[in-house]
């Protein structure tokens, strides 16, 4: 028997990103679902502030994080570059209270069984946290790392830092989120 056909995103949802309230909801409703409210939201506000894909996520090992100089360590997949980025208060004080539940682990984020977390897990509580938020579409994991990059590019940081950041080895795949910045023309006409 033949699985059904793949449905082409671009059928499923009119855009590849979410927009920072759009991630606020998401992040809320991840908080309210589950025991593991906490942990869940901390996953999706660092995928989303950092623009980590879903197997750098649950990859995420306790040596990568300082929290005393406020530094997160990302090694990226796919050759992409490592980098160092900030954290900023919010991820401070979350990734705190995450490691301090789970002291004894190698990895930041853990299953109930002290499992490193799978990506499949994380796909699963990402469009569960979707649904939950209303978003009128389906959520996926890889939707954080676009918004990031959309977000930077909004914020009119140059396109050789959110490569860097991003960790693309090629600017092809940063140029994107400039193209489709929805202030990109703003310039064009001032009368």
């Amino acid at each position: 028997m033949k699985p059904p056909p793949k449905v082409p995103n671009a059928e499923r949802r009119s855009r590849e990103h979410l927009t920072p309230p759009e991630i606020d909801r998401l992040i809320a409703a991840a908080q309210r679902q589950g025991r593991h409210g906490h942990r869940d939201a901390t996953m999706i506000l660092l995928a989303y502030r950092h623009g980590l894909r879903v197997s750098e996520l649950v990859d995420l090992r306790r040596e990568q994080v300082d929290l005393r100089q406020g530094l997160l360590h990302v090694r990226r997949c796919k050759n992409g570059l490592a980098s160092t980025h900030s954290l900023r208060g919010p991820e401070l004080r979350a990734l705190r209270k995450v490691l301090r539940d789970d002291p004894e682990t190698a990895y930041v984020f853990i299953s109930e069984r002290g499992a490193p977390m799978t990506a499949a897990t994380f796909r699963k509580l990402i469009a569960r946290a979707g649904d939950a938020a209303k978003l009128g579409m389906p959520i996926h994991p890889h939707m954080l790392r676009h918004s990031t990059g959309f977000k930077l590019a909004n914020d009119g940081q140059d396109t050789r830092a959110i490569q860097h950041y991003l960790g693309h080895k090629n600017i092809q795949y940063t140029v994107l989120y400039t193209q489709l910045a929805p202030d990109r023309f703003n310039d064009f006409w001032t009368d």
